[in-house]
């Protein structure tokens, strides 16, 4: 079943979970959405109580950390995306708690990918560099639009087509997962296969980047998130800046996937009320996407009426 979430970070408010929910639920998985931590002590503290296990996804949040300690780090299993921290556009890994289970999860691995290709790896090398060169020459508008034109962009919308009949045939072949690649593999197509020595030289070298990063300070949130007013808008006049953004969960799961595919949160008011106002931003172009928003006349956005203020996520970003 999908947490009530905060208003002011996306993230679980486990304060907002009914205790009747608490005592049905066989797991918890946080988000740590763009890098802000989920109150993961309280959820340590909750999830060792009843005896289930804490399943951290840490997509957004390598090098994140809450009180010295690395999120990745307070639950059974955590899981880190390489694409999103390092631009390398694949990769990531599982981190778990023993060597047995490591094991096992690697032959669960090889027995999912498939051989790889030279002529993909090489996309995948070459793909960040084309990205910063469109960039730099500031053809993000016009490239974006002719990409929209010509009909080679996945998804019209925030998230992609749910497909409901078909997605509807496909549940009944589980627990096989070959039938929802469809779904799994948006944006990412050769999700399954095998890297080759090209694509894993270049993710060991930026990965060795992000640790030498580290150690001059915290790393910086994968996206700001600004909540603004008439947020859709903002998105499609950002373009004419040279900006597209992306990362935005809209409609949030209750709303998209509905009570045939998902069990509604106690209370989804929260994330809808986020998710329309989120406008998440690269902290790699604060300045120049400051700018654009102050040229825009974009304003704040405050729920109605505003909640409690008092610090909901611990210091140590």
């Amino acid at each position: 079943m999908q947490a009530p979430v905060s208003v002011w970070d996306g993230n679980m408010d486990p304060d907002a979970v009914p205790e009747s929910t608490w005592r049905n639920v066989d797991a918890v998985l946080t988000t740590n959405l763009y890098g802000m931590p989920d109150r993961v002590v309280e959820l340590r503290r909750h999830c060792d109580e009843l005896g289930i296990p804490l399943i951290e996804d840490a997509a957004h949040a390598i090098g994140t950390h809450v009180d010295g300690q690395r999120i990745g780090t307070f639950g059974n299993a955590a899981a880190f995306s390489l694409s999103k921290h390092v631009a390398g556009l694949a990769g990531g890994f599982l981190a778990v708690e023993d060597a047995r289970t490591r094991r096992e999860l690697e032959l669960l691995r090889d027995d999912l990918l498939v051989p790889g290709r030279l002529r993909a790896d090489l996309a995948v090398t070459l793909r960040p560099l084309a990205r910063s060169s469109v960039r730099a020459l500031h053809l993000v508008r016009p490239v974006w639009r002719t990409m929209q034109r010509l009909g080679l962009l996945e998804r019209d919308a925030f998230r992609m087509a749910l497909q409901t009949p078909r997605l509807n045939g496909c549940a009944r072949e589980a627990p096989s997962l070959a039938a929802f690649e469809p779904w799994v593999r948006v944006d990412l197509h050769g999700f399954r296969e095998r890297h080759g020595p090209v694509v894993r030289g270049q993710l060991t070298l930026r990965l060795s980047r992000l640790d030498s990063a580290a150690h001059d300070g915290p790393p910086p949130l994968f996206r700001v998130p600004f909540l603004v007013d008439d947020r859709d808008a903002l998105v499609e006049r950002l373009v004419l800046h040279g900006m597209v953004c992306g990362y935005v969960y809209d409609p949030p799961l209750d709303d998209y996937a509905g009570a045939q595919f998902v069990e509604p949160s106690p209370d989804p008011s929260a994330a809808r009320w986020f998710a329309s106002h989120v406008l998440p931003v690269d902290p790699h172009l604060a300045r120049r996407a400051t700018g654009a928003l102050t040229k825009e006349r974009a304003s704040a956005a405050f729920p109605d009426p505003v909640p409690d203020l008092k610090p909901r996520m611990p210091l140590g970003q």
